[in-house]
């Protein structure tokens, strides 16, 4: 499950109003983001799809996707608003699963200079 805090919800909610084209909800997914891993992806949406799983949250639906469900579950999404700036706050307790996997996934032959930091943490593939 994943949830929004109250400052989440209404970021989202400002937007849904002011747009011009009608607005679902809000996409949540996870993308590959090539040499830098994986990445959050937001987007507001004018429909969901059959095979989304949808969170009801207030004024705000959350849909995702089936592949990045598993990468999202337990995740929290807050929006902070500091002087340094403003934006969308994801804490994940799959972070490091989802990293687990994607290292496991790279033969260590192929990242020979990642071997160290990953015997270091006990994510080498074996």
């Amino acid at each position: 499950m994943i949830t929004l805090t109250e400052k989440a919800i209404n970021a989202v909610a400002v937007l849904l109003p002011v747009r011009k084209t009608p607005t679902a909800g809000l996409r949540i997914e996870v993308t590959d983001g090539g040499c830098s891993g994986y990445q959050y992806g937001l987007k507001l949406e004018g429909s969901h799809t059959p095979e989304d799983t949808i969170i009801d949250c207030g004024e705000v639906k959350v849909f995702i996707d089936p592949n990045s469900l598993p990468m999202l579950d337990g995740m929290s999404v807050d929006f902070l608003d500091t002087l340094d700036g403003s934006g969308f706050k994801f804490t994940n307790p799959n972070a490091a699963k989802v990293a687990l996997a994607v290292l496991r996934l790279i033969p260590a032959a192929k990242a020979p200079e990642l071997k160290p930091v990953l015997n270091y943490v006990g994510w080498v593939r074996r």
